[in-house]
């Protein structure tokens, strides 16, 4: 019997950003692969007045309703309202917190948006990526040293992404195409300080990405050759040698997300330290 997907709203209440509580509902909705949540996203809601047309939006097309507020009484008052439409709803974050409290032996300050304080992490975050964005795509080669990882590989497997994800993390990325037969940056070979990392993926994956990437009217651009499946068998054989080369680890990510392959990359930079 076929599976057919049905559809829930997920409502999702915060006195910041959102960010947190967007992760935790997908990454726990996406285990219910027959039921599809269609999110409702409050961001900024720190008083009766702005909660009041949300819950009202919840009465409307009830729902799970996750919610981060750390003001109690305001906690409390959506924790009364949801009992009496019969909306399940739960704060995200005060287990969490009441694990902190009890080991720390201290409370909290429940000061909103604490997260996304202006100090020298969030400074740190923009410099790297402003870093990023100079030195995408081989841009601006004479300071590879100066990054704290670089990414390299052939065209579309995910350099560009991974290393804006990478930035916001407040990590130092540059990435380079990787190009058969064209020598990689002197630049780059002297480099010390980077972890340098190869990205691969399956000549099949890549040449169905290539597919259906919109491309500009370059002059000389093959695209028969671009998406020749023999043609990037070799651009990945050539992309393979380099880093076994220059003992680089070498990535594959065929059947990883943007942020899986951060991660990997995070994973290593301690490792090969």
């Amino acid at each position: 019997m076929e599976n057919r997907t049905s559809f829930f709203h997920l409502h999702l209440i915060s006195d910041s950003t959102g960010e947190t509580l967007i992760s935790a509902g997908r990454a726990a909705s996406v285990q219910f692969h027959t039921s599809q949540p269609l999110e409702h996203v409050y961001p900024l809601i720190r008083n009766r007045k702005q909660l009041l047309p949300v819950l009202e939006a919840i009465d409307h097309s009830p729902g799970i309703v996750l919610y981060t507020i750390v003001d109690r009484e305001l906690a409390d008052f959506i924790d009364e309202r949801c009992r009496e439409m019969g909306v399940p709803c739960v704060n995200v974050l005060e287990p969490v917190m009441n694990v902190f409290q009890t080991y720390l032996g201290t409370a909290s300050r429940r000061r909103v948006g604490a997260q996304h304080v202006m100090n020298a992490d969030y400074f740190a975050r923009i410099e790297a990526l402003n870093f990023t964005m100079d030195h995408d795509d081989g841009q601006m080669q004479d300071d590879y040293n100066d990054a704290d990882v670089v990414i390299i590989g052939i065209s579309r497997t995910s350099k560009t992404p991974t290393s804006i994800y990478l930035a916001n993390r407040g990590i130092k990325t540059a990435n380079i195409p990787i190009v058969h037969g064209v020598p990689l940056p002197e630049s780059l070979i002297r480099a010390t300080k980077p972890l340098i990392v190869g990205l691969v993926a399956t000549t099949d994956r890549i040449s169905q990405v290539r597919e259906n990437r919109i491309l500009g009217a370059t002059a000389g651009f093959d695209r028969g050759d671009y998406i020749d499946r023999a043609t990037i068998s070799e651009e990945l054989k050539y992309a393979r040698s380099l880093c076994a080369r220059h003992n680089w680890p070498v990535i594959d990510v065929t059947r990883r997300s943007i942020e899986e392959t951060a991660a990997a990359i995070v994973a290593l930079r301690p490792k090969l330290r």
